[in-house]
């Protein structure tokens, strides 16, 4: 599962808020919103993130197994 709690640390130890990222530099709501439930991103959006914050990718989202993760190998028939 791909968790973004780093983005929200990294947000907050920012000078940015949601309000500025919505109105300075055009995040879009709906992509807040995606962040804050864990929904998938594109990889433009998280260029655009690590771009906003100098960061690299691991300030915006880091990977947690789960037992629920799809894995489409293991479907594949043989």
């Amino acid at each position: 599962m791909i968790d973004y709690t780093p983005f929200w640390e990294t947000l907050e130890n920012s000078k940015e808020t949601t309000y500025t990222m919505i109105y300075h530099y055009y995040i879009s709501s709906s992509v807040l919103d995606k962040l804050r439930k864990n929904k998938p991103i594109s990889t433009k959006t998280l260029n655009d993130l690590c771009a906003l914050f100098n960061c690299g990718p691991e300030k915006i989202l880091q990977y947690i197994h789960s037992d629920e993760d799809q894995h489409p190998w293991t479907n594949r028939k043989t």
